[in-house]
């Protein structure tokens, strides 16, 4: 399919603080990607580097042949066909839904602005809704306004700037897949910016997770989770526990055992850190067991344990809550060696 919207070495500078370091990304056409990272890290100066709403440092941005800043070039931003959807809506609360959602298509006859509105509205199941006024619509009913007010022109790209935070956790998460399955209808390319991994790794074709104005890593979201490949992504995207060994003969030497480098062949002693995801790690209560348990933090359908070994490491287990160990409980270690992730 090939590269759609690509940013090459975007760098970004607000005084003395680095937004963005030298940040390249490339989405194909129709991808949804999602930008994920703690507050701070950059991804909503990345969105507004290409909506055109900052100019960018250095670095250049474009979309298929055309150049939207580098190289001399700098189209303003209503001219660069991006459609952006904010958390608190940015709806006009004098105009109607349909009103709002009309008010893109300016350049469009009367009859062909009133039927790409409905066309939009019926995309979004808000015909019912035309003739209100936003502060008469629920938090959910807004959004989708503002996606379709977004959508109404047709943009070449869609930005969707933590879209869902000011919703109840039930209504986020059925938006969410609203969200997206109308994107996908569209054929849009959507990039979304979120502090959310759960919504990040449950929308996406792709995630890239940001630190510090740089992209840690790219891909999709089971790569990310499952091969991260930077200590901040280990420990940032879902649980589980970083713990250091040393080399000795081929092996990784650890404190529930040892684990085979996979080919790679460090020099004996040096230390390496791996990760092991709390699912892989099954208890079995014994008095004669390695682990005690320290902690225990029932989730509903799992319980999330920490165990603590001889020497001090500390071990998370994530168990079926059909049964519940109690803290203090002596435990035996079931570690599945295979997903254990040696890191960089």
């Amino acid at each position: 399919m090939g590269e759609y919207l690509v940013l090459k070495d975007v760098s970004k500078s607000f005084g003395k603080v680095h937004a963005v370091r030298d940040l390249s990304l490339e989405v194909q056409k129709g991808e949804f990607v999602s930008l994920l990272g703690p507050s701070g890290c950059g991804k909503t100066t990345v969105l507004r580097l290409i909506a055109g709403l900052e100019k960018p440092d250095k670095g250049i941005i474009k979309i298929g042949e055309k150049i939207l800043s580098g190289h001399g070039y700098w189209v303003p931003p209503e001219k660069r066909r991006i459609g952006l959807v904010f958390q608190d809506y940015a709806l006009f609360p004098h105009m109607t839904v349909f009103e709002n959602v009309a008010f893109g298509l300016a350049g469009l006859s009367k009859k062909e602005r009133q039927e790409r509105v409905i066309e939009l509205l019926s995309l979004v199941g808000l015909e019912h809704v035309a003739k209100r006024y936003p502060s008469e619509l629920s938090g959910g009913q807004k959004q989708r306004v503002a996606l379709a007010r977004a959508l109404a022109p047709s943009p070449e790209v869609m930005l969707l700037d933590e879209p869902f935070s000011n919703l109840d956790a039930d209504l986020r998460k059925d938006l969410r897949e609203e969200t997206k399955a109308i994107l996908k209808r569209s054929g849009t390319t959507t990039i979304l910016v979120t502090h959310d991994q759960e919504e990040a790794l449950s929308l996406s074709d792709r995630v890239g997770v940001l630190c510090c104005g740089k992209l840690e890593q790219m891909g999709t979201p089971e790569e990310i989770y499952h091969r991260p490949m930077t200590r901040f992504v280990a420990k940032f995207v879902g649980r589980g526990s970083i713990i250091a060994g040393k080399v000795e003969k081929g092996r990784l030497v650890l404190p529930f055992g040892d684990v085979d480098l996979n080919g790679r062949a460090p020099p004996i002693g040096e230390r390496l850190e791996v990760l092991i995801r709390p699912e892989y790690v099954s208890l079995l209560p014994d008095p004669q067991g390695e682990g005690v348990i320290v902690s225990a933090e029932f989730m509903g359908s799992e319980v999330f344990y920490e165990v603590e070994l001889p020497d001090g490491t500390i071990l998370q287990s994530a168990m079926l809550s059909t049964v519940v160990f109690s803290v203090g409980t002596r435990v035996r270690l079931r570690v599945d060696k295979k997903q254990v992730v040696i890191l960089p």
